[in-house]
């Protein structure tokens, strides 16, 4: 058998091949809507891509399973389990459904199908068991299982609006956990996530574990009360991403093909004026320093450099009307390509550096030290997640989640000059970009480290 991992790091997603040596015969499991890496590797080990699959209805983002059927051929094995709310809608022909207990063949490489709710309804693991053996090798978990933690059942209630799921999640994942610890300890876990994932909480860096390790040291294998369990998992889960809602209908009904998606062209200063006059969103995808010492008023900085800038764009974005970027030229191509990671397909068109001329803003920035010593002369905004903000917090800091912000404008004051804050000076960036775009004057980003400001700065804990 051959096993190939990819890694998103932007999206922390895990996507794997795997293929039959003797056939040539491969599957994927939950591609990302980028094929280009699973079509390489399928050419470099030999393999036809045969078999594509997915865990669940993905809500971070835009499944790359009926991208890649349509670029091989491949035949699409997709979950027929949950209530109709939950059904593909993309099925045809070229589509198998699978229910809890069935089983298909990649070459000589057997795949069993187990039903895990609790992320999602329809929620699947698949175990492999191997040509030359008589006992499974591992199990591909998705969102069910990951290094140290499991999955979030909240957000359908959270990102998708359907009322009283949390719980019902919950419970179905502490039945999950029960059954797999009936399976052996020696049985590969393959999760379809890493740190920083917002489909957890705590999810672990490494790549992949066993059961047996995550029955030693996983909290959710610790729980013996289905109660206990329930409050643990609801506790703490960070704030879900708005985009998310977006990629659950995406994947449900069936993402647009690549190849369907219109050519981005490039605009000129002038129609970017007439854009930021109608109010226009456009990101300033530039970094930090570049974006404080000249940009243009009313554009949104959401640097580039930074792995994860998708889940921020993601969390402005409105997914009927149209955005535009800003960037270095030889960025445009990937910066792209990444926000159509997330199903931003509707880009309008892209501005070059040249627009940045003539009439610019500045935007200021302070320091922890500088701050400490004029702490009462300003009012500060932590827009870090609830959880970390009660972890530890500047004294008299106000919390607004960063993506939550334009909900609560009204409650930041104008007449006061207002220090945004994160924990490194990134989100708290994006953060005052977003305000002066709605018209406040008084921003100042706090550019430093919780290192730094947590011992400068008095701190508390909610």
């Amino acid at each position: 058998m051959i096993l190939k991992y990819f890694y998103d790091k932007k999206l922390a997603q895990a996507s794997y091949m795997i293929g039959c040596s003797a056939t040539g015969e491969s599957l994927v499991i939950d591609p990302s809507r980028d094929v280009t890496p699973y079509l390489q590797v399928a050419q470099v080990e030999g393999l036809q891509i045969t078999h594509v699959t997915e865990t669940h209805i993905h809500a971070d983002y835009v499944s790359g399973t009926r991208e890649l059927a349509a670029r091989t051929g491949a035949r699409k094995f997709l979950s027929d389990m949950g209530d109709d709310f939950w059904k593909y809608q993309f099925v045809d022909e070229n589509t198998v459904l699978l229910r809890d207990g069935d089983w298909w063949m990649v070459g000589n490489i057997r795949v069993d199908v187990i039903h895990t709710p609790g992320h999602t309804p329809e929620h699947l693991a698949f175990q492999i068991t191997d040509a030359n053996a008589d006992k499974p090798m591992g199990i591909f978990t998705g969102d069910f299982l990951f290094v140290g933690d499991v999955g979030r059942p909240d957000l359908l209630e959270e990102a998708a609006g359907i009322a009283n799921t949390r719980e019902i999640g919950a419970r179905q994942q502490f039945h999950n956990v029960q059954k797999f610890k009936q399976m052996p300890d020696y049985l590969q876990i393959w999760p379809g996530h890493g740190a920083g994932s917002a489909c957890g909480k705590a999810l672990g860096a490494l790549p992949s574990t066993t059961l047996g390790y995550e029955k030693l040291f996983n909290p959710a294998f610790q729980i013996e009360d289905e109660d206990e369990f329930v409050a643990w998992l609801l506790d703490g889960q960070p704030e879900a991403p708005r985009y998310f809602a977006q990629m659950k209908y995406v994947n449900k009904v069936g993402p647009k093909l690549l190849s369907e998606l219109p050519v981005v062209p490039r605009l000129n200063r002038d129609a970017l004026r007439s854009l930021l006059d109608d109010g226009a969103l456009v990101f300033d995808m530039r970094d930090r320093a570049a974006f404080s010492q000249a940009h243009i008023p009313g554009t949104i900085n959401v640097p580039f450099s930074d792995g994860g800038c998708v889940n921020y764009v993601g969390w402005f974005v409105n997914y009927q009307e149209p955005v535009y970027i800003l960037a270095e030229q030889d960025a445009i191509e990937t910066i792209l390509n990444n926000f159509k990671a997330i199903g931003v397909d509707h880009v309008a068109g892209y501005f070059t550096l040249d627009v940045i001329q003539g009439e610019t803003a500045s935007l200021p920035t302070i320091d922890a030290q500088t701050l400490a010593e004029n702490l009462s002369q300003f009012d500060v905004v932590d827009v870090r997640g609830a959880a970390e903000y009660q972890s530890c917090h500047i004294a008299g800091a106000q919390n607004i989640p960063l993506g939550y912000l334009p909900n609560y404008l009204d409650s930041i004051p104008r007449e006061r000059t207002v220090v945004m804050q994160c924990a490194s000076g990134y989100r708290s960036q994006v953060a005052a970009s977003l305000l002066r775009r709605y018209g406040f004057q008084n921003v100042i980003n706090l550019n430093d480290r919780i290192e730094n400001w947590s011992k400068l700065l008095p701190t508390e804990k909610a």
